[in-house]
């Protein structure tokens, strides 16, 4: 079994940006732009490595290989927009990689392009690349493919190579299970599940009863062998399932309009363990829209854009419009998803000014409402 921390820190510490390893700070899925670039990386990297994976390493700064980690990353349609740009899209994998010496909101993000032995390209017209446009790996960038280009295994025996030296030990496995606890208060209540005599899954959240049943925020979920995780926020309101092959995470929002919030399934993800030293995440998305009535909708939207011009020009507002502006992500979110076209770039336009606040509960609301708004897009496209 790879360990995953180890292969980041041998891609880093052994091998400039090449032909199956890329580096990058960040990347952006929210812009046409940076789809675009992400989707050439993707596909010059598959292309570039037909029968052997190739990585991307998210949250590295590039002078020196720092490791400055993302935010936690969890957008399981990423899949959805390879399958839906691409023409013989690879698989890929998005894992989040703790590490110890990072804040407890960041991690290294690890890119998985898998082999296809097929020539990827733009399935259509995207950003200024055109329809039918492939690319390759040349040294560090990402370069058109030129005619003839023939797929050609590299990098197989290299890259193999790698991934053994990457590979888990006890000793690692156990301080992974110490150093999960270590970091983790009481009040999370720490602890590890063994799966199938192999899998170490440790967690740990705040318990919370609602309506008699028990939920958990603040939940931490990693894989210790694979130093994959899984993070959900004080905000978040999730409910545990654990039984001999699975562990499941049911994940709801609260959604609202004049303080009367309703909890609303998002998704449930189940870690399952197979006998063969096998696991898989499958993602299910549970979200329906609720419907708001349109006149308060109205009436709601109208005064969000009165506040929201007096944020934009920096115009003081009163106590009671600070409590409309803190409201933006989950009142703008409504609108957005009862048809108001214009409300979620408004919420975006409000985004600095609410991480700005002193109280950071605003901002992580407003990167959840984001994320919901994105899961919603593509399953709508699905």
């Amino acid at each position: 079994m790879i360990n995953k921390r180890l292969l980041i820190r041998n891609l880093l510490n052994h091998n400039d940006e090449n032909s199956f390893y890329d580096k990058k700070l960040k990347i952006d899925l929210e812009s046409k732009e940076g789809k675009a670039k992400f989707l050439k990386h993707i596909c010059a990297l598959s292309n570039s490595n037909p029968e052997n994976n190739s990585y991307i390493v998210v949250g590295i700064e590039d002078e020196g290989n720092k490791i400055i980690g993302v935010d936690f990353f969890d957008d399981s349609r990423i899949q959805d927009l390879i399958n839906s740009c691409l023409v013989h899209p690879p698989t890929i994998k998005y894992e989040n990689i703790s590490f110890p010496r990072l804040q407890r909101h960041k991690v290294v993000g690890l890119v998985t392009i898998m082999p296809t032995n097929k020539l990827s390209s733009l399935k259509k017209n995207y950003w200024k690349y055109n329809k039918g446009m492939a690319f390759f790996r040349k040294g560090s960038a990402s370069t058109p493919t030129k005619d003839g280009f023939v797929l050609r295994s590299n990098n197989k025996e290299l890259v193999e190579k790698l991934e053994k030296n990457s590979s888990d030990t006890i000793e690692l496995t156990l301080n992974g299970v110490f150093d999960f606890i270590k970091q983790h208060p009481k009040k999370c209540h720490p602890t590890y599940v063994v799966f199938k005599e192999y899998f170490v899954l440790c967690w740990a959240g705040e318990k919370k009863i609602i309506d008699g049943e028990v939920y958990y925020s603040r939940v931490d979920i990693e894989l210790i062998k694979e130093q994959v995780r899984l993070f959900y926020s004080d905000l978040d309101i999730v409910s545990i399932q654990i039984n001999k092959d699975s562990f499941i995470i049911t994940e709801y929002v609260y959604l609202g309009i004049f303080d009367d919030l309703k909890k609303y399934p998002l998704e449930k993800t189940v870690i399952h363990f197979n006998e063969n030293g096998t696991y898989k995440i499958v993602t299910e998305f549970l979200f329906q829209s609720p419907k708001f009535d349109p006149k308060n909708l109205k009436e709601v939207y109208a005064q969000n854009e009165i506040v929201l011009e007096k944020v934009l020009s920096e115009v003081s507002l009163s106590d009671f419009e600070l409590e409309v502006f803190k409201d933006f992500p989950i009142t703008y979110v409504i609108c957005s998803l009862n048809g108001f076209v214009e409300a979620k770039s408004q919420l975006q336009k409000a985004s600095v000014y609410l991480k700005n606040l002193t109280d950071k509960t605003s901002y992580i609301a407003y990167k959840d409402a984001m994320r919901l708004l994105r899961k919603v897009k593509y399953d709508v496209q699905k």
